[in-house]
């Protein structure tokens, strides 16, 4: 299976990557811990239907030293005993911004509080900026059917 569209041979897709990489960089390079920011991406590559984001997010969560049960659990946070209060908050605002077609209102007051409570203000901005990152990547690699299982960590450096 290949893709529909190279996103990064083609020069209009390799110039916006770029600039979506460079804009990962900030949230990479921010105090919100690592396995937080695999966690996010993960869980919204699930509800996005993300296969390739999934293969990548994983792969490097594992490799950095996640558990599996923890990997194989992001899907299911709310039931599983292996989340942190913080990483719960996280996942929440991960999933209502990731859903913000499905709830007339958005983000709520109280996932937005509840992760105030865990997060100083440079980490939410760092949160709020690798949810819309994520989405953006999922989104793209969704439409242009980016195709999974070959990933390995490292590999964009």
């Amino acid at each position: 299976m290949d893709a529909r569209l190279n996103l990064f041979g083609n020069p209009v897709a390799a110039k916006f990557m770029k600039h979506i990489v460079a804009a990962s960089k900030v949230v990479s390079d921010s105090t919100l811990p690592a396995a937080t920011q695999e966690l996010v991406k993960i869980r919204a590559s699930q509800i996005n239907g993300c296969g390739f984001c999934l293969d990548m997010h994983t792969k490097e969560a594992a490799h950095a030293g996640e558990t599996s049960v923890r990997l194989h659990l992001v899907a299911a946070w709310r039931e599983a005993k292996v989340f942190s209060d913080a990483e719960r908050a996280a996942l929440e605002l991960t999933e209502q911004g990731t859903r913000l077609a499905d709830a007339a209102g958005g983000v709520t007051d109280e996932a937005w509080a509840n992760a105030a409570k865990h997060y100083d203000e440079e980490q939410l901005a760092a949160l709020v900026g690798l949810i819309a990152l994520i989405n953006a990547f999922n989104r793209a690699n969704v439409i242009v059917q980016q195709p999974a299982g070959d990933y390995q960590p490292g590999q964009f450096g």
